[in-house]
């Protein structure tokens, strides 16, 4: 498996990751899932890695704008349902390589998986 970032183009953590990897030298591939979608597949197999908690924005905007409804209760499949009906609420970026996912960007946790 090749390294793949996910995320929203015009994200300010996603322009810091990606700028991160290009001053590293890590070649990778792009995947602005806010145009391009993201399966629910996908989404279930990142949940079953990392947790589905880790992988809903609950600080951004999309979210906090939900009704209250919409926010209790909160399990696996409604937040994965909330996640594929608006990418905008996934954590950015996801970073696929092969030793796994990293969730969020933190410039010790990407010099920790290329180092």
């Amino acid at each position: 498996m090749s390294t793949t970032i996910y995320g929203i183009k015009a994200c300010d953590t996603m322009q810091k990751a990606r700028a991160w990897l290009d001053g590293h030298g890590v070649a990778y591939a792009f995947h602005d899932y806010k145009t391009a979608g993201v399966t629910a597949d996908k989404l279930k197999a990142w949940a079953g890695e990392v947790g589905w908690e880790t992988l809903l924005n609950r600080n951004g905007t999309t979210f906090r704008k939900l009704a209250d409804a919409d926010k209790a209760g909160l399990t696996e499949a409604k937040a994965i349902g909330l996640m594929l009906a608006q990418p905008s609420m996934i954590k950015r970026p996801v970073l696929e390589t092969r030793g796994g996912l990293l969730v969020g960007f933190k410039p010790e946790a990407y010099a920790a998986r290329f180092g």
